[in-house]
């Protein structure tokens, strides 16, 4: 699981808005890009060219505060 103060500061590198966690802590996604980014080994992955862009029917997890508290 991902800590909670990594969460607070990590930003989209493409946008710097918030990531939001899934609830397993695999993915790291950004609702205003529509990109989600691996995290690997506890170590988010958070390289563009690294980035998958979400299906069209994928949504975000609910909560884009970004310090992964799911609302």
């Amino acid at each position: 699981m991902l800590d909670a103060k990594l969460l607070e500061i990590l930003a989209c590198p493409a946008c710097r808005g918030p990531v939001t966690p899934d609830a397993d802590h695999q993915w790291l996604y950004c609702a205003s890009c529509r990109l989600k980014y691996r995290v690997k080994d506890d170590i988010p992955i958070m390289l563009v060219d690294e980035a998958e862009k979400l299906a069209d029917d994928e949504q975000p997890p609910a909560g884009g505060d970004g310090k992964g508290e799911m609302h």
